[in-house]
């Protein structure tokens, strides 16, 4: 097993020839393996295929439907015991309808793929923390349908190898080292080899002139040729010519190379059956490049049953990629042609899915936060969702921030917000800060166009935690102050509105401020009877009253917060501030007895425990105790520019300086007499 720190506390991966990844502070996670499939028919590449050997960075390029993604997934799947690390797979989507994949947003992706659980917030720190994790390790990453090398240069990983495939050379990459292979249209002879591969019988040496003619015909790409073989497959009685002269009928004189594939797929569109014809259409709309069959039976309006068959059918005739379990995507060339078929009920039938979303998304919350208070009518008769509601949230995370911006284009407020609601458990714990900004951005006003200004006050306080969290104290005063003056008689929006405004005061040094806001925010927990609530206000008042030294009154109040609270977790942190407190009031041993008791329940909470482990380092009664909790506390932090971190470090640092000076004294210079702190 090789062990494979993180950042300044070095890598948190620890890979295993058995398959699992451990992380710091957190159970062993599988070993991503990625890939789609590999291509079930291929035939020739042999140069391309040795090309790709023995280089570290490889750029496939090529026309669209050239078989660029074929030939990347069949070197990488005939090597992947050269792989033990893992192999990721993400596509960039330089042609999907939502528009390319920020590159922020796929180190998110892959960072998730090695259990990292808590991702930092800025696209810097995500760059440095992706390089820190995959130092040394033996993995590979396809990054498929790349739309530029500013998109793919921030996901380059530290080690391993690298394939990227696009329509374009991306030539600047060869600054980084990059080896170039591009990818040609199949020949004459190889065309026909790969429909004899996919038809499987003797009519291709019985025609051999209309073999070469449909090879022609289709340009030398697989992606029209696999079309061709799939219809020939499903009519073993049909011959070649019969073929050939239905697709000469559709194809006119002046057509060029790329629109002869046009007529490929329009004579394999006329040839559906009703169902599995609308179904193309309508698929092709949906929200996102990736969907279930759930999303495509809500969109055509039937049963998923119904619905199966006809996914699986447009599979066999390659009109559609099957990418995992019950999930789909298109091709770009065949989304394109299949959106170029006008379909009247397009708009009902987004209509339809977004709705579905939005129930779905509902019976998930339910599930992930039960007993929490929402707005959404969709809410009203919904029921908790039987499968794990954060692992469908988050496989559905982009379609329905896709969804959202649908919603949103069309003119339907109603929708976006109502979208945007049940996803706050996911941005609670997983914080998705691109995501959840500009969900909430699209979310509320749509929220006040829909005559619904109580969900628009619950969606602002929402917002304001993240730019908090973010320190942008001047956006979320803003949204604040939006929810406060609204007039509404709701205690959720506003005791979550008085405590973020009381982290700003907090932030910018006014406990006072602070705790002016969470009397206030406890006066209306208190009138409401809700014990979750009315401790967590205490809480918070106990910090504020820690800040302005007055740990007396503090313990007081921490000691009343944690007897209204259940949650382990919630009490834990509790008895990290009551600590904080009994040492401020000189109770170090009762100070020391509540940490180690917060430290066992906050294993689950790296970022909460480093708190109790810097407390534990300022009571140590010598210097290598305090230096071991204060290193301890650094390793929680798995972005080295976390202010959290920073702070630690600082810590650390000051330790360090002051243990030096004891060791050999110096006379201090002038910058030394500066106070560091």
């Amino acid at each position: 097993m090789r062990n494979v720190m993180s950042g300044s506390a070095g890598r948190v991966v620890q890979a295993s020839s058995i398959g699992t990844v451990h992380l710091h502070n957190q159970e062993p996670v599988p070993v991503p393996f990625q890939l789609p499939p590999a291509p079930r028919c291929f035939v020739s590449r042999q140069d391309e295929l040795a090309a790709l050997d023995g280089w570290p960075l490889l750029v496939i390029s090529g026309p669209g439907g050239v078989g660029k993604t074929s030939l990347a997934l069949r070197w990488l799947h005939d090597r992947s015991a050269e792989f033990p690390d893992g192999q990721l797979y993400v596509d960039l989507g330089a042609h999907a309808p939502d528009g390319p994949v920020d590159p922020e947003d796929a180190l998110e992706w892959f960072l998730h793929a090695f259990g990292l659980r808590d991702v930092p917030a800025s696209f810097a720190a995500k760059q440095a923390l992706f390089r820190s994790v995959t130092a040394g390790l033996r993995f590979s990453l396809l990054l498929d349908n790349a739309v530029s090398s500013a998109q793919v240069r921030p996901l380059l990983p530290a080690s391993g190898t690298v394939v990227v495939t696009s329509r374009w050379r991306l030539s600047p990459l060869g600054t980084d080292g990059a080896r170039f292979v591009e990818v040609e249209p199949l020949g004459q002879r190889d065309s026909v080899r790969l429909l004899q591969e996919l038809v499987q019988d003797g009519r291709l040496a019985a025609e051999p002139d209309a073999a070469g003619e449909l090879a022609r015909l289709c340009g030398g790409l697989p992606v029209a040729l696999s079309v061709v073989g799939a219809r020939l497959s499903a009519r073993p009685r049909r011959s070649l010519g019969r073929e050939l002269d239905e697709l000469r009928d559709d194809r006119l004189p002046e057509l060029d190379e790329d629109a002869s594939v046009a007529a490929v797929l329009d004579l394999s569109y006329v040839d559906l059956p009703v169902r599995q014809s609308r179904l193309y259409r309508l698929c092709a709309w949906l929200p996102g490049a990736r969907f279930g069959a759930e999303a495509a039976a809500a969109m055509a309006g039937e049963p998923v049953r119904d619905v199966s068959g006809a996914l699986e059918a447009l599979v066999e005739k390659n009109l559609l990629s099957e990418i995992g379990d019950n999930r789909f995507r298109y091709h770009d060339m065949l989304r394109t042609h299949a959106r170029s078929k006008v379909d009247a009920v397009r708009d009902d039938g987004l209509r339809r899915v977004l709705r579905w979303y939005v129930a779905t998304a509902v019976s998930a919350d339910l599930a992930a936060m039960p007993g929490s208070q929402r707005v959404g009518p969709a809410y009203h008769d919904a029921r908790p969702m039987a499968e794990d509601p954060v692992e469908w949230l988050e496989l559905e995370r982009a379609n329905i921030v896709a969804s959202m911006r649908c919603a949103h284009e069309r003119g339907w407020p109603d929708l976006v917000w109502q979208l945007c609601e049940p996803m706050w458990h996911l941005f609670l714990k997983g914080h998705h800060y691109a995501d959840w900004l500009e969900t909430h951005q699209l979310a509320i006003p749509a929220a006040h166009r829909s005559g619904n200004p109580l969900a628009a006050a619950r969606l602002g306080a929402q917002l304001a935690m993240a730019y908090v969290n973010l320190g942008r104290h001047e956006d979320a005063v803003s949204e604040l102050n939006a929810v406060l003056s609204a007039g509404l008689d709701d205690p959720v929006s506003e005791t979550m509105a008085l405590s973020m405004l009381g982290r700003v005061h907090l932030d910018r040094g006014d406990p006072a401020a602070a705790l002016a806001c969470y009397r206030k925010s406890l006066d209306v927990r208190l009138e409401r009877g809700r014990d979750r609530g009315v401790g967590m206000a205490r809480r918070r008042i106990g910090q504020a009253l820690i800040e302005l030294g007055r740990p007396d009154e503090a313990i007081a109040e921490l000691e009343l917060a944690e007897s209204f609270l259940t949650d382990p977790i919630e009490r834990a942190r509790v008895r990290t501030f009551l600590a904080q407190a009994c040492a401020d009031a000189g109770q170090a041993d009762r100070a020391r007895s509540l940490l180690d008791s917060a430290s066992n329940d906050l294993r689950t909470s790296p970022f909460d425990r480093a708190d109790v482990l810097v407390l534990l380092g300022t009571l140590a009664e010598d210097h290598d105790q305090a230096r071991e909790h204060y290193t301890a506390a650094l390793a929680c932090f798995r972005d080295p520019a976390d202010p959290g971190a920073v702070r630690v470090r600082a810590l650390l640092e000051r330790h360090d300086h002051r243990l030096a000076a004891e060791v050999i004294p110096e006379q201090p210079t002038g910058e030394e007499q500066r106070d560091p702190r």
